[in-house]
């Protein structure tokens, strides 16, 4: 049997794949500096050594630059502007799954509210500040400016194991953007818009959005980028069993 080469390999700096994993996080305001289209297909060529059930490899991408990226941000964020205008049009956009629950119960609640009033607390942002709020909200359509931005779809006929599948070919593609000194921002926000989305790609009927991602350079300058969101300690969610 002829043996796999990649059995054999082992990272040659155990430190720097920890860093890559501890120093990801979601960056909200981008450089305009270009990502090489070389960079990119890199990227993805090593994200897609995800594992998926059965060698599925279920994920497609779009990747949007320039004028179709921009054209995408002003549809996008004329839909949201018209709809906080209009609340009734909220019938014409439907998400694909469920990304959150019907109900939040605690402890994911106070974890959820944690995260919004600290971003927005270092944005200078009221709670009943909806103006600045629905600007904030908006960034998300714009990328927080990064050049690149990425659309994911999943055919529709694949069952719900294939969102886990995803969910690790995210992560390689946000792990390896680090290796790069790049940084990303998963997008769910961009769910709710798919009706727009995925004719805008070219996505067929069959193809449902996952998310979207925002890829660039970070802005080290900007406050929003030093906002992290704390992590629970291993004891709190680990059961040990012997």
């Amino acid at each position: 049997m002829t043996q796999n080469p990649a059995c054999q390999r082992t990272p040659i700096d155990a430190a720097s794949v920890d860093a890559a994993i501890t120093s990801r996080m979601s960056a909200r305001a981008f450089l305009p500096t270009p990502v090489p289209r070389a960079t990119l297909e890199h990227l993805l060529a090593v994200a897609s050594r995800a594992p998926s059930g059965t060698n599925t490899q279920p994920w497609k991408v779009y990747v949007l630059q320039g004028a179709s990226r921009s054209a995408l941000v002003d549809q996008v964020c004329a839909a949201h502007d018209a709809l906080r205008a209009d609340p009734t049009l909220a019938a014409q956009y439907h998400e694909a799954y469920d990304y959150y629950p019907e109900k939040w119960v605690s402890p994911y609640i106070d974890r959820r509210r944690e995260n919004g009033w600290g971003l927005y607390g270092l944005l200078g942002i009221g709670k009943g500040d909806k103006d600045k709020m629905h600007l904030q909200q908006q960034r998300n359509f714009r990328f927080f400016d990064a050049p690149v931005g990425l659309m994911f779809t999943l055919d529709r006929v694949l069952g719900r194991g294939s969102l886990l599948d995803y969910g690790m070919f995210l992560q390689n593609i946000m792990l390896g953007a680090r290796a790069q000194g790049l940084h990303t921002c998963p997008q769910a926000a961009w769910n709710v818009f798919a009706s727009i989305v995925l004719p805008h790609v070219g996505a067929s009927d069959h193809e449902m959005l996952v998310c979207g991602m925002a890829l660039g350079y970070a802005d080290p300058a900007h406050p929003v980028n030093g906002f992290h969101t704390p992590r629970e300690p291993v004891a709190s969610f680990t059961t040990w069993i012997e």
